[in-house]
């Protein structure tokens, strides 16, 4: 069976090969900032960040399965999305940008704890039939090192990784050393929960072990 992740995050696409799966990859044409835009204002307030999550990798996944069924009708297997932000002290943050950006959230991270949420969005694609979709949120608890000093901090900030990714570090790569504790399943930090896509797949009537498709799996 194929899968297609509807994403080109690195960290994503080494999950799933990390978990025996060697996916397609297509960029998602979606611009998130309207898409977030156009539901916060049909809802007349801002949505929380599960909702935001959630909403964005669904807009993901659909916009890849569309093109799909389009260009490639014969597609048989799931296409994958995602989306991720970081929440602390009220404050929902996607990826900073800029190096300014960077710093000024670290500077109010160290000892503290935020919530990563990360939305998952799953499409079973048919030749011939309507996709059917499962959708689920995960979430966990990541603790920063209170002792990251300046030093630290600005060289951490020059190697560009966390410019380019939500809340501004990583758990699996050079921000993991200024992290202290994690609670809840370790790859919703790096990208997606593989737990929770393989209770996605399960619904969709996919049995985990069947996507292995990498030279070997262990």
């Amino acid at each position: 069976m194929r899968v297609c992740l509807a994403s080109t995050s690195p960290a994503r696409l080494m999950l799933l090969r990390q978990a025996g799966i060697e996916p397609e990859t297509r960029s998602p044409g979606v611009d998130e900032d309207a898409v977030a835009a156009a539901a916060e204002a049909e809802r007349g307030a801002p949505l929380a960040p599960d909702e935001l999550v959630l909403l964005l990798g669904r807009a993901k996944a659909a916009d890849v399965v569309r093109r799909l069924r389009e260009e490639d009708p014969g597609f048989d297997g799931l296409v994958i999305g995602g989306d991720s932000m970081f929440a602390l002290g009220g404050q929902v943050y996607g990826k900073p940008h800029t190096p300014e950006e960077a710093r000024r959230r670290w500077q109010g991270m160290r000892g503290e704890t935020g919530v990563l949420h990360s939305g998952h969005s799953v499409f079973r694609v048919r030749p011939g039939d309507e996709p059917a979709e499962a959708h689920a949120v995960a979430e966990a608890a990541v603790t920063f090192a209170a002792d990251v000093t300046d030093a630290e901090l600005d060289a951490y900030i020059a190697s560009g990784e966390p410019l380019h990714v939500a809340g501004a570090f990583t758990v699996d790569s050079l921000g993991g050393p200024f992290i202290t504790r994690v609670e809840g399943d370790p790859s919703t930090v790096v990208g997606m929960s593989l737990s929770t896509l393989r209770r996605l797949a399960a619904e969709l009537g996919v049995v985990w072990t069947d996507l292995w498709n990498a030279a070997d799996p262990a």
